[in-house]
């Protein structure tokens, strides 16, 4: 047996056995290494399959041996933020047999989920909630007179988000029993740098440190009662300065003990760290450096590209690639179309939150790099700063997948859409999204927006009817929200020229006698196809492409009025949605006659899995359709 084999033999050996952190604990320090590797390996070959977070979940591998090692899960709760770097978490904890399912339908989820198992203790997807949630768990069992311990395992990006300081702050002040662990995978550490006073010498000039000093200063200043009087002592000295913009001192102002920088990979390290912090009480912060994507070399290389990626090849790392014929997708469409707008129109401005390369303006911050700002995570600060720039009459692009706006309810009323601000939305990934899964289907867009006065909501039937709302949107004065869908578009021309579409103006686009069908958005197509499907039966089916959700085209209710059978459909919920708008419309005309079908995501959380099964599963897909139409028509 030569030496490549016996090591796969002997690292199989160790993950074969285990089922839950009680086996990681009959092993011998020396081993954990290796299971490391196999862990390693067998997220890569599973993702390599089904797509998913790989990067976050390789550069996390030994930091969740190390907290399954040292603490007793499921009495001590581990909470990992986001959830995207929860795959070796879920392989310990007695999800190793059903790993291959990972994001497939009716298998594991890609994120903790506590209907999943009792070691996921609150369910995760949007990022800067797990300090809060930490504090809310541990804040009880000290009620209830229990010892066990509460980590909070969350990473620099989410630090990013405003909710993750107010948590710390609150922590801080309880002086609750609260460990947060640190993931910083944006900071490597050199060979010959072990201490934290090297690594604050050699980070001390770069442009990131620069601004947070400002930052924290700031935010210093701000902490009621006791911020003016920290930020003088600190500004004492120059060392004491020096001080202000090290992560210690951040955290030991708001009141934690701070232990760290520690590698993260060291398993000696980790193990040893976290025995010593399950002795402290009160507000503990471990600061751990990893790498994104270690052991993958494609994903270390490229760690945004293998944050979320689908299928792939392992030995190349290179993704599927689309096919010559194959449409883009509606992102590609947007951030093309931005770069076009941008060069007509010298005050637009494109944001996103944290989301660049999922949002399609990749290309665009490299062309137009002053008129680009990621904010981070902080979707809420990202609104009303578009606001603030709305003001000075420049025309903000505030790209955000759905489901991730949803954080900024009330910064949209309040500072956008009560002064009519004409602050542009691209929600991208409106509707079902796929395998990610419940928290992430952009579900609930049209219900929460379309009840706020001033806003337009606009919904494209395809990728060239994308390109013209966008200019509507940037030459409209109030505030404007346009939701596309995840994936591919449909693979229409697209128009050289743009062209304005008249607010609240819908388009028919068959005109028939049995049945009316209101489509909107991605729903247009199929609703088409199930007409084309029904003509060759001899069913005559007008199809309308609503465009609108907000205003509504008037004329819909006298469309209906003369046909008397209606058919809505919608990928959204059904809930306060498109279809909701219409029933309320028909309702304020008086039309109480009409016989009708609403088609949309029933009133429950879409689970995860493919978008064409989920479509079908919830039944707004082409058959169905049909099927609706024969039964409103002729009750067949």
């Amino acid at each position: 047996m030569n030496q490549e084999n016996k090591n796969t033999e002997s690292t199989a050996s160790l993950l074969d056995h285990i089922n839950s952190p009680v086996d990681l604990k009959k092993l011998k320090l020396s081993d954990l290494e290796t299971l490391a590797s196999e862990i390693r390996k067998l997220i890569i070959e599973t993702v390599s399959r089904n797509g998913g977070h790989l990067a976050p979940s390789l550069g996390v591998v030994e930091l969740t041996i190390a907290l399954h090692y040292v603490f007793n899960a499921p009495h001590d709760k581990i909470i990992w933020d986001v959830g995207h770097q929860a795959y070796a978490h879920k392989i310990i904890t007695g999800r190793r047999e059903r790993f291959h399912t990972l994001r497939k339908h009716k298998g594991i989820s890609g994120f903790p989920k506590r209907e999943e198992s009792p070691y996921d203790p609150f369910n995760t997807g949007h990022s800067g909630t797990s300090i809060s949630a930490g504090l809310g768990i541990t804040t009880a069992k000290y009620i209830k007179g229990e010892k066990n311990k509460v980590i909070a395992v969350i990473g620099d990006g989410s630090m990013t988000a405003g909710m993750a300081f107010e948590a710390l702050n609150q922590t801080g002040h309880t002086e609750r029993d609260l460990i947060v662990v640190l993931n910083d995978n944006e900071m490597s550490i050199a060979k010959n740098v072990g201490a934290l006073s090297s690594y604050v010498s050699r980070k001390i000039s770069e442009p990131r440190f620069v601004s947070l000093k400002r930052n924290l200063e700031n935010f210093f200043r701000s902490i009621p009662g006791v911020g003016k009087n920290v930020f003088a002592l600190l500004k004492k000295s120059e060392d004491s300065l020096i001080g202000l913009i090290t992560p210690g001192m951040l955290f030991e102002a708001l009141k934690f003990r701070y232990i760290g920088p520690i590698k993260g990979h060291d398993l000696n390290l980790l193990v040893k760290t976290f025995a010593d912090v399950a002795q402290l009480n009160g507000p503990v912060l471990v600061h751990v450096l990893t790498t994104k994507g270690k052991g993958y070399a494609p994903a270390e290389k490229n760690p945004t590209l293998f944050h979320g990626i689908g299928s792939f090849d392992i030995a190349t790392g290179l993704t599927k690639k689309k096919s010559n014929q194959e449409p883009p997708s509606y992102t590609e469409v947007f951030g093309k179309t931005m770069i076009e707008l941008a060069d007509k129109e010298e005050k637009l401005f494109a944001i996103t939150a944290a989301m660049p390369e999922g949002t399609g303006l990749t290309e665009f911050a490299s062309i137009y790099p002053e008129r680009f700002i990621d904010v981070g995570i902080a979707e809420q600060h990202a609104v009303t700063f578009a606001a603030g720039l709305a003001t000075e009459g420049f025309k903000p692009v505030v790209a955000i997948y759905s489901t991730f706006l949803q954080r900024s309810l009330d910064q949209i009323i309040h500072d956008v859409c009560l002064p009519d601000l004409p602050v542009i939305f691209a929600l991208d990934r409106g509707g079902i999204v796929g395998e990610d899964g419940p928290t992430h289907h952009g579900a609930f867009d049209l219900s929460y927006l379309r009840i706020i006065p001033n806003m337009v909501i606009m919904a494209p039937k395809d990728e060239n009817e994308l390109r013209h709302m966008l200019y509507t949107a940037l030459n409209a004065h109030s505030p404007i929200a346009i939701r596309y869908p995840r994936g591919k578009g449909v693979g229409v021309p697209m128009d050289k020229e743009y062209t304005k579409i008249p607010i609240g103006e819908s388009e028919i686009l068959t005109d028939g006698k049995d049945c009316l069908i209101f489509a909107l958005g991605n729903r247009v197509r199929p609703s088409l196809d199930a007409a084309m499907d029904l003509k060759k039966e001899g069913y005559s089916v007008s199809v309308v492409n609503c465009r609108f959700v907000k205003p509504l085209d008037q004329r819909l209710s006298d469309m209906a009025a003369r046909t008397r059978r209606v058919l809505i459909v919608e990928e959204n919920t059904l809930q306060g949605g498109f279809g909701s708008a219409i029933l309320e419309s028909f309702a304020d005309h008086g039309l109480s006659n009409i016989i009708i079908r609403r088609l949309g995501i029933p009133d429950t959380f879409a689970e995860h899995g493919p978008q064409d099964l989920l479509r079908k599963q919830y039944g707004i897909d082409r058959k169905k359709i049909a099927e609706e139409v024969k039964k409103l028509c002729f009750g067949i």
